[in-house]
């Protein structure tokens, strides 16, 4: 057996499967024939820091042209490890990660786009992907590695390895891509380790497995969770000509806080997940069935700058957990089908468009009243019942912007008011 810089293995060693002590040694950076890992010190983006020392980066402002490289190739499972030094909490998206085959000393640090994903992977020779959001945070050590077959895994301080991506290709020199995106503002190299492909373990080849959110109901990521759910029919008796404020008992108390006239254009699209079903003339969404996967839905246009949004809360299970889940895309829905939808919305950031998803985090009951608006500086603001709540998240508003909502949890109809 042969390591991937040309050493040699025992023939005797045993295959690590359960039991750590049967691993051979991890050797270390500096007891190979090759140089320190560090940052490329010159092809980078336009918002990027560097230290004197090239291992620690920071992102000086907005949430994008923040894409590094590292200074030299990798070795197949060499374990590119960095630590996140500080997060910030108003963007979307967080580190994409991966490879490119191409020399950064020969790229043009003026030619590189906004973002490694979708522009830079769009491009021969450019692997990467976006690293869960649930992991960003300040303190953790990621590591990310390729192996001989162009599997990229990844690990998050002392847990297993998991599946990142495929597709790599291993036959030509491969230098590390980091692109400190969203969330994430400053990493720092650590020293890079080799690991034998004998000691990773089976389930190291595994897709990632979310935990359910089922039990984690203050957390802001979006839920996947199965649950069953009972819906009951609801009948609405609304004419196209009224302005579609509400007036039951439930809510009248919110109506005065509505604008006096809503424009009455804004509809959900056709396109929808399969198990949401669209009525009132494409302006209410509710779930059809007692699964909670691709129930996306999608406003029929894009929004306007400074437009606010407003959604009712027609229909909540109050023994349920979970809330509403919202966001904004620029992916136009007429050029999805229904099966491009993921079971797991969060995988939606893993598309070439520009996706970010948000959560509700205060409680919802029926009646309540949301406001989304998207200001000229990209920040997009939320309303409850007239209150405001802040900014939720800051988004790329230099392209058209679609709103999308994903029903879950105890939020099982929507309207939209206008």
């Amino acid at each position: 057996l042969s390591d991937s810089i040309g050493g040699s293995f025992s023939t005797s060693s045993h295959r690590c499967h359960h039991k750590q002590k049967h691993c051979l040694p991890i050797p270390q950076c500096g007891a190979l024939s090759i140089s320190p890992l560090l940052f490329h010190p010159h092809t980078k983006g336009s918002q990027i820091i560097m230290d004197t020392t090239q291992k620690a980066v920071k992102r000086q402002a907005s949430f994008c042209n923040a894409i590094t490289f590292s200074n030299r190739p990798i070795v197949i499972y060499e374990q590119v490890r960095l630590k996140i030094t500080k997060k910030q909490c108003c963007w979307s998206g967080a580190l994409r990660l991966g490879f490119t085959s191409k020399d950064p000393s020969r790229i043009n640090p003026d030619t590189l786009p906004k973002y490694a994903c979708p522009d830079l992977v769009s491009q021969s020779g450019f692997w990467a992907k976006a690293l869960p959001e649930e992991f960003a945070n300040e303190g953790n050590i990621i590591a990310f590695w390729v192996d001989k077959k162009g599997r990229v895994f990844y690990r998050v301080n002392d847990s297993a390895a998991m599946l990142f991506f495929s597709g790599v290709r291993t036959a030509e020199p491969l230098w590390a891509l980091i692109d400190v995106y969203g969330l994430t503002r400053g990493v720092q190299l650590l020293d890079s380790e080799i690991i034998p492909p004998d000691c990773l373990r089976p389930r190291s080849f595994t897709a990632i497995r979310r935990p359910s959110l089922r039990r984690e109901t203050e957390d802001t990521r979006l839920s996947v969770s199965l649950c069953d759910l009972n819906l009951q029919e609801e009948t609405f008796h609304m004419t196209a000509t009224t302005c579609p404020i509400p007036q039951n008992s439930l809510n009248s108390q919110h109506s005065h806080l509505l604008p006096s006239q809503l424009e009455s254009d804004l509809r959900f699209h056709h396109l929808r997940g399969p198990h949401v079903k669209i009525l009132d003339d494409q302006t209410v969404a509710r779930l059809e069935h007692a699964r909670e996967e691709r129930t996306l839905v999608f406003t029929s246009r894009p929004l306007r700058i400074n437009e606010t949004i407003f959604v009712k809360i027609n229909k909540s299970n109050a023994v349920r957990t979970g809330t509403l889940s919202y966001g904004v895309t620029s992916c136009d829905p007429s050029t999805l089908r229904p099966s491009d939808l993921p079971y797991n919305p969060e995988s939606l950031v893993d598309r070439k468009e520009f996706w970010a998803i948000c959560r509700v985090v205060v409680p919802l009951q029926s009646g309540d009243i949301l406001g989304f608006m998207v200001n000229l500086d990209g920040e997009l603001h939320l309303s409850h019942n007239g209150a405001g709540t802040g900014m939720q998240v800051c988004v790329d508003c230099s392209q058209p912007l679609w709103m999308f909502f994903v029903l879950h949890g105890a939020v099982t109809q929507i309207r939209l008011l206008g």
